[in-house]
């Protein structure tokens, strides 16, 4: 009985293991969903419609975009940390959903490190700190000392309560020591719209969303965050340029990156991984993320991993010296 009960067993065992290498194999063999847990219009979605379309041409299967904003990105997460582990649901992760968040919610319901298996790095995102034509600053130092002169009459927006922009500027403003006064939007593209408008005087968000409205001189640049200068933008000086003694080594930029639920077949995540990072290394997709501001990060899923794990170590103390509370 029992020898019969150990060879069941280990039929069963050839058979899900026969069954998986042929699901890898096969793998895709219809539509897969790209989640973006923020509004359409911001770098998160700019880069996983670059991505998805990527994907589409090298598999023929269509990746729909699949935006579910809230919550600092936490409903979305959410989603996908709790669909099937079978490749077909992924989420375009950034800096706040799997670094900044988990330091500002408490009860979230997922665990940026437990819930989701790293697929690939995609892309750093250097961000932009560009003010409304009408703030009298043409440098970074004189715009200090304007929001030092003016303690809380300069609006800044961000893509919501606990964003990658929302984090970035409050660390900006604890290193400069000026009081500026938060205004979270759902979503990056509605914040630079009333940036635009004048509705708010300041963003520090990624570079893709912002270049653009500074390159038609519907905002004005001040500085990156990076520590170099962009190769699409070679005349914005880095925020550590600026003033060498009160930004020494700043440094605040957005990372991104697709991570897929839990329990992923580890030949699907590598699949992934081969098929995103071969289009991130073609001339045509780095030529492209360049003009965005965005720099391609071809790498293995546990150097993914790893980033994810030392940046909620590096930001859990910002949060907090911020004060920054959940919504």
């Amino acid at each position: 009985m029992l020898a019969g009960g150990l060879a069941l067993g280990f039929g069963l065992g050839l058979s899900a293991n026969s069954a998986l290498a042929q699901s890898a194999a096969s793998y895709p063999n219809k539509p897969i969903r790209l989640v973006v847990p923020f509004t359409p219009g911001g770098t998160t979605d700019i880069l996983a419609r670059t991505i998805g379309q990527k994907l589409t041409e090298a598999w023929g299967q269509p990746v729909v975009i699949d935006n579910v904003p809230g919550a600092g990105g936490s409903i979305g997460s959410e989603r996908v940390a709790k669909a099937a582990p079978d490749g077909y649901t992924l989420m375009m992760g950034h800096i706040g959903t799997l670094a900044v968040t988990p330091s500002i919610y408490t009860k979230l319901p997922y665990d940026a490190e437990k819930s989701f298996a790293p697929v690939a790095w995609v892309a750093n995102v250097p961000n932009v700190l560009a003010v409304h034509p009408s703030v009298p600053a043409k440098n970074l130092q004189e715009f200090v000392a304007y929001a030092r002169a003016n303690p809380g009459k300069v609006n800044y927006g961000s893509g919501g309560n606990g964003s990658a922009a929302h984090i970035a500027t409050e660390y900006f403003k604890l290193a400069s020591s000026t009081f500026m006064v938060h205004v979270p939007y759902r979503g990056t593209a509605p914040a630079v719209n009333d940036a635009v408008a004048g509705q708010i005087q300041l963003l520090f968000t990624g570079a893709p969303a912002v270049l653009p409205m500074v390159r038609s001189g519907k905002l004005k640049a001040l500085a990156v965050s990076s520590s170099k200068r962009l190769e699409s933008a070679p005349d914005l000086p880095t925020v550590a340029e600026a003033d060498a003694k009160m930004f020494k080594g700043f440094e605040a930029d957005q990372w991104y990156g697709v991570v897929a639920p839990a329990g992923t077949p580890a030949d699907i995540v590598a699949k992934l991984n081969a098929t995103i990072n071969a289009s991130l290394s073609s001339p045509e997709m780095s030529a492209r993320l360049r003009t965005e501001g965005a720099i391609a990060m071809p790498s293995t899923p546990e150097a993914f991993g790893k980033q994810i794990s030392t940046e909620l170590a590096r930001w859990k103390p910002v949060v907090s010296r911020a004060g920054i509370k959940p919504e």
